[in-house]
């Protein structure tokens, strides 16, 4: 394989780009025409636990309208995920050696897989409990009127938590076929991610043991499950001739 020149590295990385960003834009204009269906399908959770003849209001003026923007294009964003992970892989390809490529492939899908599992737990599973005991517990004379631009910020943010979150297997088995760590130092580590599963839980949740247990809960299974499929992926030794 000859050496390309830093020019032609940068030619390349710029057409990657280029493809990148006009899958994304093309998904973001093809869903457009739904984004108020998709914002209420995102603030579901949330209008199911408020009390009727409530809703949520909005406090910018235009906030209508760039909140189920928003919304449409985190959606586009994820739809385009795996061409832009592909257009990634295409660019550093060349410069790994044949057991990275090996396991990139089984990485990347994965690693996206666990990802739509941690946002899906969080809307179908931690939402409706957050949101019913936020109801539950809120001063009498007090209206539970969410703002739409806070409550998409805070549903981002833990969409991105819960589905880092779910990236813990791939997380350990990466430091074990890599030779960070041997398959007996991450199972010493398991107290120490028993308490860190909390920690996290507590700084990134709602200030309730409830909601934070659900988040530290599945960290420490997911661990677990990093070190039952941990042996199935040898740790590499000497690096291969790349192709």
């Amino acid at each position: 394989m000859s050496e390309q020149t830093l020019v032609e590295h940068l030619i390349e990385l710029r057409r990657r780009l280029v493809w990148t960003v006009a899958v994304l834009l093309l998904s973001f204009l093809a869903l457009m025409p739904f984004s108020q269906q998709l914002y209420t399908f995102v603030a579901q959770p949330l209008m199911a636990s408020l009390p009727q003849s409530t809703s949520m209001i909005a406090t910018d003026v235009i906030a209508p309208f760039f909140v189920p923007v928003k919304v449409t294009l985190m959606t586009a964003f994820l739809l385009s995920l795996p061409h832009t992970l592909y257009q990634i892989w295409a660019f550093v390809a060349p410069g790994l050696y044949r057991h990275e490529k090996r396991l990139i492939f089984p990485l990347v899908f994965s690693s996206i897989f666990l990802f739509a599992c941690g946002m899906a737990f969080a809307y179908f599973l931690v939402f409706p409990v957050i949101f019913q005991f936020l109801a539950k517990v809120t001063p009498v004379g007090v209206s539970m009127a969410t703002d739409i631009d806070k409550y998409l910020s805070f549903v981002l943010g833990m969409f991105v938590a819960f589905g880092a979150t779910f990236e813990v297997p791939i997380v350990v088995i990466l430091l074990h076929r890599m030779g960070v760590a041997s398959l007996e130092q991450l199972k010493k580590a398991r107290p120490y991610v028993i308490v860190g599963a909390f920690v996290v839980a507590a700084v990134i949740t709602p200030p309730d043991v409830l909601s934070q247990t659900l988040m530290a809960i599945p960290l420490i299974v997911l661990y677990e499950a990093g070190l039952l499929f941990a042996p199935l992926f040898k740790p590499v030794q000497m690096p291969e001739q790349s192709e």
